[in-house]
């Protein structure tokens, strides 16, 4: 054979190796292909099947409190499914939920029940568990509440003398002069604030004694939220004194003590200065009559009236939780009418409790008289159904002309401890979120 023929030959087998190679090559490329592509579609369902499933427990969770939300009070007694029907049906796949009661919190006369909330969310051959835990809501929440930010027919304005730090909500608008401070999480029904120069501001430094409205918001302000209706009577109140707590009628003055106890005087049981231990359940309500209050409490106590409750001088703890965090003691004090700090009160008025004011204010007696006070600090929270005022100033000079500059602060062991028979929104708020 000629030796070009041999050559020849070789070239053929080298390329056919070459071709088998690279065949070899994209063979292994094209199933690594697939394989990756098939490992993928895998992935993509699995991550389907586990997005659809926390939907649908989420579902679940949301639809428990709407349920909560609708019974007309807080249900006692585990439920699952409690809508019937067992497994919900939705979207391709499933959910079941399980409301546990985990009973009542904050000591007797608590209307605070807390609740473990479970649901599993089914999609395919995928589940997930998510776990909820929620208590009622109660007004004790609130550092500030109004229906409205008016007095009659007048605005109420927050000004650059007023200090709050805590949960505020309005159902209304906030009205603001100067530059006034809030510290928590702040929430209007409305979706505009009104200010006291039109929302101008000035450079002070240039402008003595210019108009100004600046006013800081830590948490921010949020607009369009929904709102929340008041109660008018303080039923649970009412029902507890009357059943192992202390009923009165006609106009009634306590003194509390810091050994526990305090003295009463009221004309129909002609006591006078009467000497006796807090109610047993903590209910103290008097009917037909005004109720002044003062001293420093030693316990858990919620006092209310029918008409004015009248605070004569400070109202304290005898364990301040400021300074000492294992106290226990909380007051509440509802009145079915106003709130009215005496005129004789004193200049620096302190006051540690939760306030309602159910039908219509928490302010100062002849608030509009001068010549100024001090400072009325509150530890605990103002709820009201029309703001009241504890004081005015000069719109021009921003100076105080009466009454009272405002710091209040939130007793963050209201939260979860409120004082006894405080009334419920009829809300629920989330305390923890999990998935198992």
């Amino acid at each position: 054979m000629p030796h070009w023929c041999t050559r020849l030959s070789n070239r053929k087998g080298v390329a056919l190796i070459l071709t088998a190679m690279v065949s070899t090559f994209l063979l292994g490329l094209m199933n690594g292909f697939f394989v990756i592509s098939a490992n993928q579609n895998r992935l993509v369902d699995i991550f389907d099947r586990r997005t659809q499933a926390y939907y649908l427990a989420s579902s679940g969770l949301d639809r428990a409190i709407y349920w909560l939300r609708a019974q007309p009070a807080p249900p006692e007694g585990n439920s699952t499914d409690p809508w019937g029907g067992g497994a919900q049906v939705l979207g391709g796949g499933t959910y079941t939920v399980t409301i546990t009661d985990l009973g009542v919190v904050g000591g007797e006369g608590s209307s605070i029940r807390r609740y473990r909330v479970t649901s599993a969310g089914s999609f395919g051959n995928t589940t997930r568990n998510l776990t909820n835990y929620v208590q009622a809501d109660s007004y004790a929440r609130y550092l500030w509440f109004t229906n409205a930010e008016v007095f009659g027919s007048s605005n109420v304005w927050f000004w650059s003398q007023d200090f709050l730090t805590g949960t505020m909500h309005t159902n209304a608008h906030l009205n603001i002069f100067g530059n006034p401070y809030f510290g928590g999480e702040a929430s209007s029904t409305d979706d505009y604030i009104k200010f006291y120069n039109n929302g101008s501001s000035v450079n002070l430094s240039q402008t003595a004694n210019a108009p100004y409205d600046n006013p800081t918001f830590v948490q921010g302000m949020q607009f369009g939220t929904e709102a929340t209706t008041m109660p008018s009577q303080a039923l649970n109140l009412r029902a507890a004194a009357s059943s192992g707590g202390l009923a009165l009628k006609g106009n009634t003055t306590i003194v509390m003590n810091t050994d526990g106890t305090i003295n009463v005087t009221n004309a129909a049981k002609s006591w006078d200065n009467q000497n006796m231990s807090l109610p047993a359940n903590g209910a103290l309500f008097v009917n037909k009559g005004t109720l002044s209050v003062s001293g420093a409490l030693n316990g858990r106590l919620t006092i209310g009236a029918s008409k004015e409750v009248i605070i004569t001088n400070n109202v304290t703890y005898a364990s301040d939780p400021e300074d000492d965090p294992s106290s226990d003691d909380v007051l509440g004090i509802i009145s079915e009418a106003d709130v009215v700090i005496d005129d004789g009160a004193p200049s620096d008025l302190e006051i540690n409790a939760c306030i309602m004011a159910l039908n219509t204010s928490f302010m100062m007696e002849n608030w509009n008289v001068g010549p100024p006070k001090g400072t009325l600090t509150v530890y605990g929270g103002i709820i009201q159904d029309e703001r009241g005022p504890v004081g005015t100033f000069n719109g021009s000079t921003g100076t105080k002309l009466s009454g009272y500059s405002k710091n209040y602060s939130y007793d963050p062991r209201l939260l979860a401890t409120p004082p006894p028979f405080m009334p419920t929104t009829g809300d629920y708020i989330t305390l923890s979120w999990q998935e198992n």
